[in-house]
């Protein structure tokens, strides 16, 4: 005799619930190491911003490509991508973190080598904001790919939520990085297609009740 309520729609209602919570965790880590960061820069005159930020197509600045990430101009600058940081990310990481840890590496390199290949020369750029827009391009299309109807909902939401971030894909004149926030983004689209689910094809049991039999009984 069988519980109501129990089965497989159950288990994996409490698994997403448990990578839920891990996601969260995962996100309040990462924001406590940005700020760490964050104070130790500020207290040192802001030198590490400027030490590992990344200076376009400067050899010696290539492994900032991993760095820039974790260092902001600024308070206002952090606090600024605190927020949409949080959220994108908790949406990105629910799934699953090992996948959420693949696709922020993806989102950091594809960001950060944008940034250093495109940016204006004599310019050092920093901000985690090419993860946010890596998230948020994510988000919007691991639905499709993961054909998950609860993620293509989510993803159409903040489509239409937060369409006035499509803005900052373009160039400016506003010292923003626009080339860190497209290359992010793309990297995003490029991480939902490359860590999508690949389901593997049920085979069918055999019917029992049309199952031949050898001829040979004896």
């Amino acid at each position: 005799m069988s519980t109501t309520g129990e089965g497989p729609g159950r288990s994996e209602a409490e698994a997403m619930i448990a990578e839920a919570k891990k996601a969260l965790w995962a996100m309040v880590g990462l924001l406590a190491v940005l700020w760490v960061v964050q104070i130790v820069s500020a207290l040192g005159d802001y030198a590490i911003s400027r030490d590992l930020g990344i200076e376009a197509r400067d050899p010696a600045s290539l492994p900032d490509i991993f760095s820039s990430t974790f260092v902001h101009a600024n308070w206002g600058h952090l606090e600024l991508n605190s927020g949409p940081l949080f959220v994108f990310g908790f949406l990105a990481a629910y799934r699953g973190v090992k996948k959420w840890l693949g696709v922020s590496a993806l989102i950091i390199v594809a960001s950060g080598a944008g940034v250093w290949f495109t940016a204006p020369s004599n310019t050092v750029t920093v901000g985690a904001s090419g993860l946010v827009f890596g998230y948020f391009g994510y988000v919007l299309v691991r639905g499709l790919f993961d054909r998950h109807p609860i993620d293509i909902v989510l993803g159409i939401v903040m489509a239409l939520c937060f369409a006035y971030q499509f803005t900052s894909l373009l160039p400016t004149d506003e010292g923003i990085s626009w080339q860190g926030h497209l290359f992010g983004f793309a990297g995003g689209i490029i991480g939902g297609w490359l860590f999508r689910d690949r389901r593997r094809k049920a085979v069918a049991a055999p019917d029992p009740a049309t199952t031949l039999l050898p001829k040979d009984l004896s």
